[in-house]
């Protein structure tokens, strides 16, 4: 059952601005996938960790009701800004380059008076900004958390002991988000869900 929360990161029914994002991974225990029609399959690599209970990962889904992409990526833009005030290291992961650039312009914008440096993270350039956006390349070292906005899991779990999901209430989105959410839990990870407040 989903825990309905606020936007300022405790259990609660009226919203306010911020997110539940605790700093420590906890429950779970193994690793990734990634697919595309069908629902997710791990990568080798994160299968085999799996098996091994390698990954003691957190897994978190916030939930909106309504179906607005730009309400999604605002969503991650403020645990993008959240994990950047609390010192934690940002991997945003997308598959859609535009949808990507789109949360890039958003992130200069989406509130007044926020500073979250960020940049993207390419084969060639090895940026060193605390908020990575990646279209498809993995990340040479550890983050924090990995924000997940792919409709499929990122195939470098490896990387991070935190994954946030984000699902809005688009049809495809939600259908997407639910197959993700199996696939984690046939992994061996038990995701938390939080109903996210729409501001």
């Amino acid at each position: 059952m989903a825990e309905s929360v606020d936007t300022s990161g405790s259990a609660a029914s009226s919203g306010d601005d911020s997110l539940p994002l605790a700093a420590s991974a906890s429950s779970g225990k193994p690793a990734s996938p990634h697919g595309e029609a069908s629902p997710p399959t791990a990568s080798s690599d994160d299968v085999a960790a799996a098996q091994r209970g390698a990954w003691q990962g957190r897994v978190d889904f916030y939930i909106l009701e309504g179906p607005s992409a730009s309400a999604r990526l605002k969503l991650a833009c403020k645990l993008a800004e959240k994990a950047y005030l609390s010192s934690q290291s940002v991997l945003v992961w997308h598959t859609d380059p535009a949808e990507l650039k789109a949360f890039d312009d958003m992130l200069w914008t989406f509130s007044d008076g926020s500073f979250v440096p960020h940049e993207p993270l390419t084969a060639a350039v090895a940026p060193d900004a605390p908020i990575l956006l990646s279209a498809g390349t993995p990340p040479s070292a550890m983050v924090d958390i990995i924000i997940n906005l792919a409709p499929d899991l990122p195939p470098c779990l490896s990387h991070t002991s935190r994954v946030a999901e984000i699902i809005d209430g688009d049809d495809a989105r939600r259908r997407a988000g639910r197959a993700r959410f199996k696939a984690y839990r046939e992994l061996g990870v038990q995701p938390a869900s939080h109903n996210i407040r729409s501001d």
